[in-house]
């Protein structure tokens, strides 16, 4: 699905000046100082006009955030995926005069704005089902985890194995890969998002609650509920790798 690389950012017109300080650096060394920064500093540099520093923050972040986005929606909605992730990066570029780096990390505040307007398309599309129960979770705090998910996604979405795979263990991961996708799907949309959110960008519990001002036991049941959702779903696949000792 083709992307545009760059968005209509309109960065602001403002040229370094000599009382701004900054060291005088060959082009080449301007490039490797921008890569070794962190996200928080590279958009605070193109709210300072390095409209570059955008491009940076992009390339990092571009493929795991439409990821996120086209996981969100699901299929019945994958067909919107690329307007969510560019309104995603124009929210961001809106935003910069008044980004802080304060609190939350940019990828997570990111991938909560990309989670909210997700969201929106599918309250919208009477996709979402608000399910915080159905069950009876186990006492323990404790969210229970599958072992070895991203590699399944990753595999169903094309990527190569570093560890150079056989052809039968490829062919394992790729239909384990296209299964989770399926599974995902079925999910309710917030408990999809909860699980995208702790296993895409890392968030834990108390971050998602944070970010999505939510209570910490709607965010924990959310997880858990889905995740056990998907064990079930993803049962036979599971099973095997049990037996691989995955």
């Amino acid at each position: 699905m083709a992307r545009t690389s760059r968005l209509d950012r309109a960065p602001p017109a403002r040229p370094y000046n000599e009382g701004d300080n900054l060291p005088m650096l060959a082009p080449s060394s301007v490039d490797a100082q921008r890569h070794a920064m962190a996200d928080d500093q590279l958009m605070l540099a193109y709210a300072g006009g390095d409209a570059a520093a955008f491009d940076v923050l992009y390339a990092r972040h571009e493929g795991a955030l439409f990821r996120f986005v086209r996981r969100l929606l699901g299929t019945r909605l994958a067909a919107q995926a690329d307007e969510v992730f560019q309104d995603t990066w124009l929210r961001i570029v809106t935003a910069r005069d008044s980004y802080s780096p304060q609190g939350a990390a940019w990828r997570t505040w990111a991938f909560t704005i990309a989670h909210n307007l997700a969201m929106d398309r599918l309250r919208v599309s009477g996709r979402e089902v608000a399910l915080d129960a159905g069950g009876h979770a186990d006492d323990d705090d404790a969210v229970p985890q599958l072992p070895s998910l991203e590699r399944g996604v990753n595999a169903a979405d094309g990527a190569a194995d570093a560890a150079h795979p056989s052809a039968e263990e490829l062919a394992f991961w790729r239909a384990a890969g296209r299964r989770l996708l399926a599974c995902l799907d079925e999910l309710p949309a917030e408990q999809r998002a909860a699980f995208l959110l702790h296993h895409e960008d890392g968030l834990t519990v108390d971050a998602m609650a944070a970010q999505l001002a939510l209570g910490f036991e709607t965010v924990k049941s959310r997880l858990r509920y889905g995740l056990q959702k998907l064990r079930t779903c993803m049962a036979r696949y599971l099973v095997a790798l049990e037996r691989q000792g995955a």
